[in-house]
């Protein structure tokens, strides 16, 4: 074990022979890298939950670690409790990266947990990858984050931006702090990462806002999307982009309890939409997408950019018709 947290958090190095994750092995279009397996932030919603399990099962055998990560947590819980730490990220993908095989897509850092959660002040993982990139040139590379602790490396994503291109996503779901806690419990407050995101772009990064997940019912109205374009204009984000909440299984054992408690009057609203399957549905995607797009339209942000950052993220865009007009979608 690597350290333990006065809150219970322990950090648990695990080895690793590989770390790019294909096209072919997730399903979407780009290539992935995450330093850490699990994130402290906490977010109810995260979709990664289930990573964790498959990570610690892949790694258990031969490893004396395992016994530090397998406790009586559920997934859910353990995903937040214990942080996998990849030790060595760095020099493995110094072996493993072969440009060729990236051509045509995008190498995207932080799709299944944060690369700036709080451990990486500590563990620098997320510094060395990028640092590791600094010997290639013409990739793309992208990064989603919830934590102004990226400004820390905006020197160093300025010089990344000379051999590649670099995009930065401050992902940001509301600018209520209050509903923003009951969320994500420990994640940072919305104006620090607003702040964070004015920071590189007046470095000159090329950063947008990643308004993902839009929680229906919670965060899908227009004034509250409004509201979070207005602020990341004025921070001079280059783009937003925005995406409905999928619910799989893992999500779903931590979300839907969490919506009960929290928000009763939206139960039946959330078996309706996601009872056997992970979206809201075909309806509710396009009325959000027509909502974003007029937005987008209304604060000055290039559509087409943000469609293009969309696909970037996801791999693919779902398609789908509802009134745009109504103050949530759901």
């Amino acid at each position: 074990m690597l350290d333990e947290r006065q809150r219970g958090t322990k950090f648990v190095g695990v080895p690793v022979r590989s770390v790019l994750n294909s096209p072919a092995t997730t399903g979407m279009g780009f290539w992935s890298l995450n330093p850490y397996v699990g994130c402290e932030f906490g977010c109810t919603y995260c979709y990664a939950r289930e990573t964790h399990r498959w990570a610690v099962e892949r790694a258990s055998a031969g490893w004396a670690g395992a016994s530090d990560v397998r406790g009586v947590e559920p997934p859910w819980l353990a995903f937040e409790r214990r942080i996998l730490v990849k030790q060595g990220v760095a020099d493995v993908l110094a072996r493993t990266l072969n440009p060729k095989k990236l051509a045509g897509h995008s190498l995207v850092i932080g799709t299944a947990t944060d690369p700036y959660q709080p451990a990486e002040r500590k563990f620098r993982l997320t510094r060395q990858v990028l640092e590791q990139l600094l010997a290639y040139r013409g990739l793309s590379i992208g990064l989603i984050t919830k934590s102004p602790l990226v400004t820390r490396d905006r020197a160093l994503l300025v010089r990344l931006a000379e051999r590649h291109e670099v995009s930065v996503n401050i992902s940001l779901v509301t600018l209520d702090a209050r509903l923003a806690r009951r969320l994500e419990p420990r994640s940072p407050a919305p104006h620090a990462r607003i702040r964070a995101l004015g920071a590189l772009t007046g470095a000159g990064i090329h950063a947008g806002l990643l308004i993902a997940p839009i929680i229906p019912g919670l965060t899908d109205d227009r004034a509250g999307l409004s509201a979070l374009m207005q602020a990341g204009k004025a921070a001079g984000a280059r783009y937003v982009v925005g995406s409905a909440l999928r619910l799989g299984p893992a999500a779903k054992a931590r979300f839907l309890p969490h919506l009960a408690r929290e928000f009763p009057g939206l139960v039946e609203r959330y078996h309706r939409r996601y009872g056997d399957r992970d979206s809201p549905g075909r309806d509710y995607t396009e009325a959000l997408a027509r909502r974003l797009r007029s937005l987008q339209q209304q604060f000055g942000f290039p559509v087409a950019e943000s469609m293009r950052r969309r696909r970037q993220l996801e791999g693919k865009q779902p398609k789908d018709g509802v009134s745009e007009h109504q103050s949530t979608l759901l």
